[in-house]
């Protein structure tokens, strides 16, 4: 799949595994691994679909306020949101990263 980054922030945590961000500064150096981990799973699956066999990501379509934005686990804490987007026969080969949020806040 091909990975794009909404946020500097979000592209300098991943190839440098630190950023100047305030909101992302603070993680820890776990979180930071496991979130280049799962983006390293959305480069490697060609399609969305393929996220479903992996059960640690807990791929979900948001609702509500998040209406149209995917997301998956990075931890039992933080996830990952980005938006999907298709080829011309409707597969799912894109993905835009949003931001790293924590659950329920």
């Amino acid at each position: 799949m091909k990975i794009e980054f909404n946020d500097y922030a979000l592209e300098e945590l991943y190839v440098n595994g630190t950023t100047t961000n305030s909101q992302y500064r603070r993680l820890s150096k776990d979180v930071i691994r496991q979130y280049i981990k799962v983006v390293n799973y959305l480069r490697a699956v060609r399609r969305i679909e393929d996220l479903f066999c992996i059960k640690s990501l807990h791929y979900e379509k948001k609702k509500g306020d998040l209406n149209g934005v995917d997301a998956v686990w990075i931890n039992k804490q933080y996830r990952l949101l980005f938006y999907s987007s298709h080829d011309h026969e409707g597969i799912v080969v894109n993905a835009l990263l949003i931001e790293i949020s924590k659950h329920y806040e």
